[in-house]
Formats: C-alpha cells, structure tokens, sequence
C-alpha cells in the first residue's frame, strides 16, 4: 500500500470516528498527499443499510467522480444492496473493512440488472456460452474503459446473481464484468457466491489481480482473450466449476489471444461453497453439476480460439480439487507454459490433463490447433481416486509435442485392478475436454497417446493400495526419453506398455537395463 492510500484511510478513518459526519454540502474529500479526489457513496444518497437499494446512489458517485477527472469511490462500513453498477474510467472503487456490496434479487426488489448486451454475431450463433458472450447483466461491470481498479479489504456478496447464463432480461449472473479495458488493478477484497463468474476479464491489457478471496458456486476468476496479466497471493474455493482459468474465446468477434500471463503464489480449492470463507473447510459435496467430480482446478481451455502463449504458473498449491488442464480443442496455438513449484494434494480426477483435441466450436475455416513447449518442475501431488491417471493426448495426426517433466513425486490411493489396466480408452477427438469423458485409464501414472518428443526425468510414482495397471502407457509416440524414474509396480505388472513408439529410451528406472529402441509395435517393459 503506498503513502497516498495509506494517508487517505488515516484521513477518512479520523473523520469517521471523530463523530464528525462529511458534509453533505462538500462531498469531495482532496487527499493533500497527491491531490486525488475521494467520493464517499453516503453522501450521494446511499444508507448501506441492506434493505434499501444503493444503486442509483452509487452508480451517482462514480458519475460526479468521472466528471472531475476521475477518483476513488469509497464505500465506508454498512451494507449496499445494488443492481448494476457502472464503472467508468479513472475510478477506484474502494470498499472498506466492514463494508459489503450485495448482489439484489429482482424477485425480492423493485429493480433489474442491465440487460445483456447483443453481441456481434446475434444470438443465433454462438461460439461459447452465453455467460461469456454478454457482459453488463453483472453486479460490476466496464466496458472500454481505461485506469479501473476495485481495491480494499471489504466483500462482494453475489447473493441474487444466478449460476447459470440465462436470456431472461433482468437477471444478473457475473459478480463483476471487464470487457476491453486496460491498466486494471483488482485487490485485496473478497467474493462471496459470485455467479456464473466471480471476475470475468475479456480482452483486458495489463491487469494485476493481487490477494483476494473467493468463495463462490462457479468458477472465481476467467481471464479470456487478455494480454499482461498477473495473478498473486489469491485464494479461490470453486467446488462447482474452475478456480482459476484462462481462455482464449471468439467473445470479441474474432480469435484473440490470451499471453504473457503469470499466475503465483495462489491456492485453488473444491471445498463446500462458503466453508472456505468460515474456516470450516468441509468436504461432503462429492460431484460439480456436470456430474465429473468437485472442481477447483486451475485450468487452460476450454474456449480455445486464439493462441495461449507465454505463461507461467509457480508456487501455487491444490488442495481437494480438480488437477492442472491444459486444453485446446478449438484451434488455438497452445506454446510456451512453464509450471513449477506446485504442490496437488488429494486431486480427485487427473493430477495432469493435457487434451489436444478438434471440437471446433468456432468458425469454419478454424483448423485444429497444437499443443507444445510445455515444461512442468517440482511438482508433489497425492490423487484419492483410481479412476484416473495423468493424460497427455493429441488425436491422430495432431501430436501434443516437446513436453518436458522433471522433480515430480506422485502418489495415488491405488486400487485398480487388471482389467482397468487393459483398457482401451476412447479418441473422442471432437468430444468435451475432460478426463471423464475417457473413462477409466489403464495407467496409474501417465498415459500417453498421439505425443512427439516428451521427456521425463526424476519421477517417482507410487500407490497406497495395490494398483495392477502399468505406470506407463505410450501410444503413437515419436521420441520419448524416461530417466532417473522411480516407480511402485505390482509383480508381473509392467513399467512401460508400448504400442507404435519410435525413438525410445530408458535410462536408470528401477531395475530395468537402459534401453534405446528405434520402433517398435508393442513391447512390456
């Protein structure tokens, strides 16, 4: 925090509890530190009561703060009950400890959220859900807009937003909503039941979203088409969809990219809605509503038709939840991610699914797209459920390739039986990306399929119950090197199952000789 904020707190703190009300004559307080000018929505009509509505006073003081040049619209302690708020450019929302902005219900007052922008192309077609296609049916939202930021210690409750994209006029589903803007800072605050999204950003440049808290029923944060993006220090407890994801959509009207992101030092999990925020971490839901298991994750894809390039996620932990995805199935050009220093505890699906896949959601003359560069380090992770295994597929002549894993211990709760390990698990090429859509996988560490150059070094593999599937599985692979691995294996269970590999080699894993094998059919290890 630096001096001028600090000064402007101190400041309205004295005034607060001096018992000396601001004017309603002089409602612009000047913070001598740096000449900024500070709104406080009370004197524009608002109570903050929770049973009348602020939403006029607020959407006022954000007006009257944009026609001075701009300024901080400051919430003191109460309770705003609000539709639509309207965020313009130059304005710092800045919501104090003790205060709450709530998301109303049109069934219980007398109001509406705005409604739902057209988008470019009509509601005919769609190239994603509606949620992402419409922006200002939101509690917050800016749309152009230039030097926002929503700052402050204070919560947002989405207590009448729905969950769900829904045409009805009126409905609000997006706790806040940033649709082509730039030079956005998002921070300190926290969300509670945020809708369908808690923080959706589209085609936003340079954003910084630092130390907040969500604890909602959809997903918490979707960064979609964004440029210079950085993501710190948050918490996000998502059971019913993802923590934190990045896409890249045809929101604008056209394949934008979404690059030069880093996500660090974040937590994402899949407790019950509501026992992050209480501290009571409870873990009784078992299924997200698209029936897969509890969500959580942090997540590349789904909505994939602009390019995903330039990313890094470090020293982030999982807890209780979905693993890491990477996923393009809509064209886009997915290169250059690094991930490091992650620590995946009880995931309860695919500790790793990386999906290059065709369902073309786009236009026409999209192609299938790829999924390459890709460096994953210093990773632990414990996995409760022996359905899965980690998953890096491509379909036939479409390879996932250069794909380096190194320092990752992996141990699962095990269990499976023989017969999982000789299943044979379905293309799907133009399926959903999801690792339930495959069905059960006959590796319990890594299935590989339609893959090019992947190398894996320092990897340790083990089970908590015994677990008769290969630890390895490699289909339609061009060059893979495994060394310094590690591995529990039942007896008469294989390492390695190898089916159409070409340009392999082991070196030091377990008591296998080193090996380098030109092609080869099918071949146990």
């Amino acid at each position: 925090m630096n001096k001028a904020i600090t000064y402007l707190i101190i400041l309205l703190n004295s005034i607060i509890c001096s018992g000396s009300p601001i004017q309603k004559t002089q409602p612009v307080i000047k913070n001598k530190a740096n000449g900024e000018h500070v709104f406080n929505v009370k004197d524009f009509g608002a109570l903050g009561d929770g049973l009348h509505l602020d939403s006029d006073a607020i959407n006022k003081t954000i007006d009257a703060a944009f026609k001075s040049g701009g300024g901080t619209v400051y919430f003191p302690a109460g309770n705003y009950l609000s539709f639509s708020i309207r965020l313009k450019s130059n304005i710092s929302l800045y919501l104090s400890a003790g205060s709450t902005i709530i998301a109303a219900n049109m069934e219980e007052h007398h109001g509406k959220y705005d409604d739902p922008e057209p988008n470019i192309w009509g509601d005919s077609l769609q190239y994603q859900d509606f949620g992402h296609s419409h922006f200002r049916n939101s509690l917050i939202w800016g749309e152009d807009l230039d030097n926002v930021s929503i700052l402050g210690p204070g919560l947002i409750h989405g207590k009448g937003l729905q969950k769900w994209g829904k045409t009805t006029p009126g409905l609000g589903n997006k706790s806040i909503a940033l649709k082509k803007c730039r030079n956005v800072i998002l921070r300190d605050f926290t969300v509670l039941h945020g809708g369908h999204f808690a923080i959706l950003a589209t085609g936003v440049d340079n954003m910084a979203i630092n130390n907040l808290k969500i604890d909602t029923n959809r997903d918490a944060i979707d960064i979609d088409c964004c440029r210079h993006v950085k993501i710190s220090d948050c918490s996000l407890n998502s059971p019913n969809d993802d923590a934190l994801v990045l896409k890249a959509s045809y929101a604008l009207g056209y394949a934008a990219p979404t690059e030069n992101i880093t996500i660090t030092n974040c937590a994402v999990y899949g407790y019950d809605e509501g026992t992050f925020l209480d501290g009571t971490y409870k873990t009784t839901q078992k299924a997200a509503p698209d029936k897969g298991v509890v969500t959580g994750r942090i997540k590349l894809g789904t909505e994939s038709n602009g390019a995903f390039r330039n990313i890094t996620i470090s020293n982030c932990t999982f807890q209780h939840c979905r693993g890491l995805a990477l996923e393009t199935v809509d064209g886009s050009v997915l290169e250059n991610i690094t991930v490091t220093n992650i620590v995946m505890d009880n995931i309860l699906n695919a500790p790793f699914f990386f999906r290059l896949g065709r369902r073309m959601r786009g236009p026409a003359e999209m192609a299938v797209g790829s999924l390459k560069h890709v460096l994953i380090d210093n990773v632990i992770i414990t996995a409760s459920n022996p359905q899965y295994g980690s998953m890096l597929m491509g379909i036939p002549g479409h390879d996932v390739e250069d794909i380096v894993f190194s320092n990752i211990m992996i141990k699962i709760k095990g269990g499976a039986t023989k017969q999982q390990g000789a299943v044979i698990v379905p293309e799907n090429e133009t399926s959903y990306p999801d690792p339930q859509e495959f069905g059960k996988i006959p590796a319990y560490g890594f299935y590989i399929r339609h893959a090019r150059n992947i190398t894996m070094h320092h990897i340790t593999l083990e089970f908590e119950n015994p677990d008769y599937r290969p630890a390895f599985i490699l289909e339609d692979v061009k060059g893979a090197d495994f060394s310094d691995i590690k591995v529990q294996i039942m007896p008469g269970v294989p390492i390695f199952d190898l089916k159409d590999v070409s340009n392999f080699s082991i070196h030091r894993i377990n008591n296998l000789k080193d090996k380098t094998i030109k092609a080869v059919k099918s071949l146990k290890l």
